[in-house]
């Protein structure tokens, strides 16, 4: 961009990061997983300077961080500003619940420099969609001078921009009940310096807003709507042209629900002509729900394209908790019809469970833990506590009928109890949780993983690369694989401000313990995770590995399986499924019965 002798206007995009529970920075070497919110809030901002939205004689200065995998230098930045007269923006991208403490730190130290900060993400914009009255924590927000910003910014941010450079900003944006459509929008993009960043140099972009769906813990119906806007094919293709130039063949398609996407078809011949007219061997993850193998060439096509593991909320296995959160679109009678499609064309998978729901207890989460290992051919499993997200239907009843939730945001995580459970005190929940993932990623059915994926011809490597991933995240470093990553970075300086700063010499010993703990016992496990796979790629016989979850459907008796038969509900649902198939097969042979002339 040439040098202008006007004004130049700073935008700094920060995604925050999370307080661990000690009050420390979660920060990493190389994160596992992109910002959508900062590659879409970063495309739009160069499309705002190409366009000199400003004026001929104002330059743009636009940088991008991920704090995740960043430090945020804040003085740094802050003298930056200065250089400038204080015009420009710092733009606090795609905060949600649990980053918003963070959020909340780094923008009062910007305001009490005298630069503009505008707030954005699911927090901001789902209480605002939720809630009658600003909350407290927002409210403080405003206090400090800080914009919120609700709802999506394609087509807005340059108003904003204006507003900034003109030291107009207004306390509140609110676009929520005016949701942009996506198509000839700027695209998504991070310049190399960040994607490298992460630990597979993954780019990120949402073909698709919007979920059709009604779960009664799910922010994204009342944050982006429940009717859905889409990208094209050019546009897709466009935002994967713009990596590759750079370097980056591999995707993270953000969309809630790809597979009702109405141009999923499009979208993947695209892909695939891309990948064997072009040679462009370029690969993504997506999310889908667990009916997707019912839509014709869904799955076939997105191998074809590239798809190499694809996430599903498969929540749970218990049908009664299910339709207690309204995620009646999750059918067990299918899960392992769909699990079994995705291993056909080799696609790893890796399911969500939700643990909390009202009629858990210790026991029987533990049981249907053994039933998924038994019967159904998932290859990771990520858990997570049933939390009433700002922004979900369940939180506003909650909010709305004054009962208890926890008052701190950083908790809202996933990873802690945040409200009374019926059944379960909040030790109990917790406890469960830690206990879930060293009942799944047992050392036995580690070794039942890999076997199953090298009798299905899958990409081995990548699958123990990915249990590394998502085991290794929780069992050394105690967090969640989605907000984790490779080597911690922890910098004493960065404590929450409620939480005092510890001394060198209390904080250094300290911390040479944690990485003593961690990363020994994690090179171990690492060691031991290779040993089981050289074990099984050495077994002449590991093609011909069969076991209950991965025999065909047609060939295997439902009456064999617990997961149709351990609760009331899933009995009821079983049948429910075979009178709904009598009754189209009763229906498909009236038609097929020749009439009398």
């Amino acid at each position: 961009m040439p040098k202008r002798t006007g004004k130049t206007f700073c935008v700094e995009l920060i995604k925050p990061s999370h307080y661990d529970d000690n009050g420390y920075v979660i920060r990493w070497w190389k994160a596992w997983i992109p910002s959508n919110s900062l590659a879409v809030l970063h495309g739009l901002s160069l499309d705002a300077a190409r366009r000199n939205v400003l004026g001929e004689e104002v330059s743009f200065l636009i940088n991008a961080y991920d704090e995740t995998n960043t430090r945020i230098r804040i003085q740094q930045i802050i003298k930056r500003f200065r250089k400038y007269d204080n015009c420009g923006l710092i733009c606090l991208v795609g905060v949600q619940s649990n980053q918003y403490p963070r959020a909340l730190a780094m923008g009062k130290q910007f305001r009490a420099a005298g630069i503009q900060v505008a707030m954005g993400g699911f927090h901001v914009s789902g209480c605002l969609s939720m809630l009658p009255d600003l909350t407290p924590e927002l409210q403080e927000a405003v206090d400090a001078g800080i914009t919120l910003f609700a709802g999506e910014s394609e087509g807005r941010l340059e108003g904003l921009f204006r507003d900034a450079h003109n030291k107009q900003l207004k306390p509140i944006y609110n676009y929520l009940k005016d949701l942009p459509d996506l198509q000839d929008e700027p695209l998504p993009f991070l310049p190399n310096k960040n994607v490298r960043r992460y630990a597979r140099s993954i780019g990120c972009f949402d073909a698709g807003r919007g979920c059709p769906f009604s779960c009664s813990f799910c922010t994204i119906i009342n944050v982006q709507g429940q009717k859905s806007r889409y990208r094209n094919a050019d546009d897709v293709e466009g935002i994967i042209r713009a990596h590759v130039t750079e370097g980056v063949d591999t995707f993270f398609i953000t969309d809630d629900n790809f597979a009702r996407n109405k141009n999923w078809e499009e979208i993947f011949d695209r892909l695939a002509h891309l990948r064997e007219q072009e040679g462009l061997e370029v690969y993504f993850v997506m999310q889908v729900d667990t009916l997707c193998h019912k839509i014709p060439n869904f799955i076939v096509k997105a191998q074809r394209a590239g798809c190499r593991f694809v996430f599903l909320g498969l929540e749970n296995i218990n049908p009664e908790s299910l339709m207690g959160v309204s995620k009646r679109q999750n059918r067990i009678t299918e899960y392992r019809k769909m699990l079994q499609a995705w291993h056909e064309v080799r696609v790893i998978t890796y399911c969500g469970y939700i643990l909390g729901f009202p009629g858990d207890t210790p026991q029987t989460i533990e049981r249907d833990i053994k039933i998924i290992q038994k019967e159904l051919p998932v290859d990771l499993l990520e858990f997570f506590i049933l939390t009433p997200l700002p922004g979900s239907v369940d939180h506003r009843e909650l909010y709305l009928k004054g009962v208890w939730m926890d008052p701190d945001l950083n908790n809202y995580d996933l990873e802690h109890a945040t409200r009374e459970h019926e059944l379960m005190s909040k030790e109990e929940l917790e406890g469960i949780y830690d206990k879930a993932w060293h009942i799944y990623y047992s050392w036995e059915h580690i070794e039942t993983l890999i076997r199953r994926a090298a009798a299905a011809n899958m990409h081995v490597p990548r699958l123990v690369s990915l249990v590394f991933e998502f085991y290794g995240s929780y069992r050394f470093e105690r967090l969640h694989p989605l907000q984790s990553g490779l080597i911690r970075r922890k910098n004493r300086l960065e404590r929450r401000p409620e939480r005092p700063r510890e001394s060198i010499m209390s904080y250094y010993p300290k911390r040479l313990w944690e990485i003593t703990r961690t990363y020994i016992p994690g090179s171990l496990f690492l060691v031991r995770l290779l040993w089981i796979w050289l074990k099984v790629h050495r077994d002449s016989n590991k093609k011909s590995f069969k076991d209950l979850a991965t025999i065909p459907v047609e060939d295997q008796l439902e009456e064999d399986l617990e997961l149709f038969e351990v609760t009331e509900a899933a009995r009821n649902t079983v049948a429910k499924a075979k009178a709904n198939q009598h009754k189209l097969s009763d229906q498909r042979s009236k038609v097929r019965q020749p009439t009398n002339e």
